[in-house]
């Protein structure tokens, strides 16, 4: 019924003269067997009625249903079909990620790193219609997922990312050039890179200034997040001879100068994660500010239902003409 309607829905009223029409006939038929007197009832011992007696009523049963068809059809019945033509362009955005040994220092928990898995995985759930990338760095970069539309494989992968993947250090140059690599093919209206970081380009052989002037010619905007608390953080400083880290307060050293020159540069945009709480509010700014582009066109059709419904009712109002007439006729008393 969700989808159907009437033109004239105040016809559907005159349906409550059908009980009227019923309670009449039933009225009729009980009077009329009430009123019958027979002198000699032994005459009908052992009468049973056939099957032709009960069958008399299908004549006014028809009529009563062709009464409603055709009721129906005045109140003119309507499908209401009705469509959307939705058309996503998504949006490619690579996540460039600092995987060096300083991102496992605990201002952020349980670490840097750890946090950011975790905030960057939830930034990808919300964003089905998008294509997402990954690139990691440290001393060196790689790609860890090309562009993807596969999220599950994409936060497997993730989930997989541990600092020591890659030699030490932090060339975050070679991690953006990565990342514009991965994106100067792309058709997409809309390219973004998110680099997240948390110390000084000190590794690579490309300098994060020239990988944003690459980024340009291909409109790709580019994300800068520095991760860490302002001023000391407990930070790995040496490893045992076991394979542990060794720990120390150290003081955080984030080049934002660089970060917000490479930012400005592409149209993009800086920010500073100093707790879990920030990088979810940063990753939040950036959801809202790259938003896939989504047009909707909305359709809707009505056909008339009542020619059915009105054929229905002329079968019926003929059938029951003829069994009235044929072979019901000495039966029917109304």
């Amino acid at each position: 019924m969700n989808e159907m309607s009437f033109a004239n829905p105040n016809f559907l009223w005159i349906l409550l003269v059908l009980p009227l029409i019923i309670g009449w006939y039933v009225f009729k038929n009980i009077y009329r067997i009430n009123a019958l007197i027979i002198s000699t009832p032994v005459l009908f011992n052992g009468f049973r009625p056939s099957l032709k007696s009960y069958l008399q009523h299908i004549p006014f049963l028809l009529r009563c249903i062709a009464i409603a068809a055709l009721i129906v059809a005045m109140a003119r019945p309507q499908s209401k079909h009705s469509w959307q033509d939705v058309k996503t362009e998504g949006i490619d955005i690579v996540l460039a990620v600092d995987i060096s040994a300083s991102m496992l220092a605990k201002d952020l928990k349980p670490d840097r790193l750890e946090a950011s898995k975790a905030v960057a995985k939830k930034f990808i759930e919300n964003r089905p219609d998008d294509r997402i990338g990954l690139v990691i760095f440290s001393g060196e970069s790689f790609t860890q997922c090309p562009l993807t539309t596969d999220h599950t494989v994409l936060k497997n992968l993730f989930s997989s990312v541990k600092t020591g993947m890659v030699q030490d250090g932090t060339a975050i140059g070679m991690g953006l050039a990565t990342a514009v690599s991965r994106l100067k093919d792309s058709n997409a209206k809309s390219k973004v890179v998110i680099l997240l970081t948390d110390g000084v380009n000190n590794s690579g052989s490309i300098a994060p200034e020239l990988a944003a002037d690459l980024a340009r010619p291909f409109g790709i905007r580019i994300y800068t997040i520095g991760v860490g608390t302002k001023g000391m953080a407990y930070s790995p400083v040496g490893i045992y001879p076991n394979g542990q880290y060794a720990y120390d307060y150290v003081k955080v050293d984030i080049d934002e100068p660089v970060l917000k020159k490479i930012s400005k540069a592409t149209g993009g945009k800086y920010f500073r994660a100093t707790d879990n709480a920030k990088l979810k509010a940063i990753y939040a700014e950036i959801d809202t500010m790259e938003k896939s582009i989504i047009e909707e066109k909305q359709y809707s059709k009505k056909a008339e239902l009542f020619h059915p419904l009105a054929i229905a009712a002329f079968i019926l109002l003929l059938v029951e003409f003829l069994l009235k007439n044929t072979v019901f006729k000495t039966l029917t008393g109304y």
